[in-house]
């Protein structure tokens, strides 16, 4: 099973670079993460105009035939132990899965009506930056869950 983390944005910090690969380091060969970051589409014209076009470049950077889960802050929200329910029904069916996280303005709204699940990290909004190393850190969590690893405590 592979985690494809696909994120609009291509130039971030240091420390979101480093954390995120803290926890994709720490993922099994047979549970990795990887991380399509995608060049945020021009400021200026109508954010409808930007969403489509970013919505354009995520959809070609879907693998094919993954489980699709975008992060929205209206989505629903999931205990890390129902995360880890999910992810062992998804490699139960031999899916791949890939997380959509979107620009500055979100994710237009045929990405989040393709998805199979549209997932909040938290009802607050997170820089795009710290949701990335928050779900690798979600994804190492619910993994370890599944593994019995005692990373996770109850």
């Amino acid at each position: 099973m592979k985690f494809v983390v696909v994120a609009v944005g291509h130039r971030m910090p240091g420390w979101v670079d480093a954390g995120f690969a803290e926890y994709a380091g720490r993922m099994p060969r047979e549970a990795r993460i990887e991380l399509v970051a995608l060049k945020p589409a021009p400021r200026g014209g109508p954010v409808k105009r930007v969403l489509e076009t970013e919505a354009q470049r995520i959809r070609a950077a879907l693998p094919a035939g993954c489980a699709r889960v975008a992060l929205d802050e209206r989505g629903t929200l999931v205990s890390t132990m129902d995360l880890s329910r999910r992810i062992a029904r998804w490699r139960g069916e031999g899916r791949d899965v890939a997380f959509v996280v979107g620009g500055a303005d979100g994710l237009d709204g045929t990405v989040k009506q393709a998805a199979d699940f549209v997932w909040s990290l938290s009802p607050l909004t997170l820089p795009h930056g710290l949701a990335r190393v928050v779900l690798a850190e979600q994804l190492y969590r619910a993994h370890s869950i599944l593994h019995n690893h005692p990373y996770h405590r109850d």
